[in-house]
């Protein structure tokens, strides 16, 4: 199947219901900032950003009328102050807005942030997107059933996003995975496998190579990598199963050549078993968080009819659960799809929850 009959052409933002809006609220993600995402848009100029090999990032640094700039400079300030610390304004003297960068490329056309120490030359990155109840909803269930805690907080409109450290996909495999040894190809290929699932149980949509990171990490000896998704914005969305599937997307060839040079189909049933079981653990232990989680997205509109009779029926179809067949819509989907999880981790076969392409 071709790429683009795989994925729909363009995804609308879908507005924070009530239910979601009193969840952000009960949990903390919500917060009270002087700017908005509509205020950055008010840049006079711009020039390219091209990285260290003079290539077209397709990011723009932006630039802002004099008049604008101080009073634009002091909200991304306190934005920070409250974002990463207390939100006093002791800290202001210290800091410096290096530059705000903007996204011209993809659905939520995102500001990119650099905030300075100017004692010490540390800095943050963090990200002003507009609202969009896919991706929050994608970002709560990162934070709950990934291995990676993020922060995020919304004000109105406005999202303001942590930056997710790590080497984008596409860059590593072209640059980075030829020089790694055998047993770190062997890593990393059991780490796709498992992001792979993750993102199947998950319904977490479109994680081609430039929507998620490889994060490599020292260890003694040796290097760890782990695999991170960064874009949420296909969170329950699509109607084909295999959006879902990172195996799927031509830009992910390389990492599917890799599992199926480096593993057998036994190692794979097993790093399979393993991230269904630590996921079922991580739904157990969320409890209550999660199923208000769940209970609001069961209420909400995140996906066309079309989509939802597609998936339902896919999903029926691959693990032989009859409730799927009776989701009226993708909370419900995504909520037995997560049951299914925590009844089934321990028992369900290879055969039932994957597609033997690796």
């Amino acid at each position: 199947m071709s790429e683009e009959k795989l994925m729909s052409k363009k995804k609308p933002a879908y507005p924070i219901s009530k239910e979601l809006d009193e969840y952000l609220d009960y949990y903390n993600r919500k917060i009270e900032i002087p700017i908005h995402y509509e205020d950055l848009l008010r840049f006079s100029g711009s020039v390219a950003v091209y990285d260290a090999n003079d290539e077209d990032t397709l990011w723009v640094r932006v630039f802002y009328p004099e008049f604008d700039r101080d009073e634009i400079d002091l909200a991304l300030k306190r934005v920070y102050s409250n974002f990463v610390s207390d939100g006093s304004d002791s800290i202001f003297q210290y800091l410096n807005v290096d530059y705000v960068d903007y996204c011209t490329f993809g659905n939520s056309k995102p500001f990119r942030i650099k905030v300075r120490n100017i004692l010490n030359d540390n800095y943050t990155l963090f990200y002003v997107k507009r609202t969009d109840a896919s991706r929050v909803y994608g970002l709560e269930l990162e934070h709950m059933l990934s291995p990676y805690n993020l922060n995020f907080v919304i004000y109105e409109n406005t999202l303001i996003e942590e930056h997710i450290v790590g080497i984008p996909g596409d860059v590593f495999m072209k640059k980075n995975l030829p020089e790694c040894t055998e047993f770190e190809k062997a890593q990393i290929a059991k780490e796709f496998v498992k992001f792979n699932e993750r993102c199947m149980i998950r319904l977490l949509g479109d994680m081609r190579s430039y929507n998620y990171v490889i994060v490599p990490t020292h260890d003694f000896d040796s290097v760890v990598y782990k695999i991170r998704a960064i874009d949420f914005d296909q969170q329950c969305y699509e109607g084909k199963i295999k959006v879902y599937r990172p195996q799927f997307f031509k830009e992910n060839k390389t990492m599917v050549d890799l599992v199926q040079g480096k593993l057998t189909i036994d190692s794979v049933n097993q790093y399979i078993v393993e991230e269904r079981s630590i996921i079922a653990k991580r739904i157990l232990s969320w409890g209550r968080r999660l199923k208000r989680l769940m209970d609001a997205c069961i209420a909400d509109t995140i996906a066309p009819p079309e989509n939802i009779e597609t998936l339902k029926a896919q999903l029926q179809e691959l693990t032989g659960d009859i409730n799927f067949r009776d989701s009226k819509n993708m909370g419900e989907i995504l909520a037995h799809a997560l049951d299914f999880v925590k009844r089934n981790y321990e028992d369900v076969s290879m055969k039932q929850i994957i597609d033997k392409k690796f």
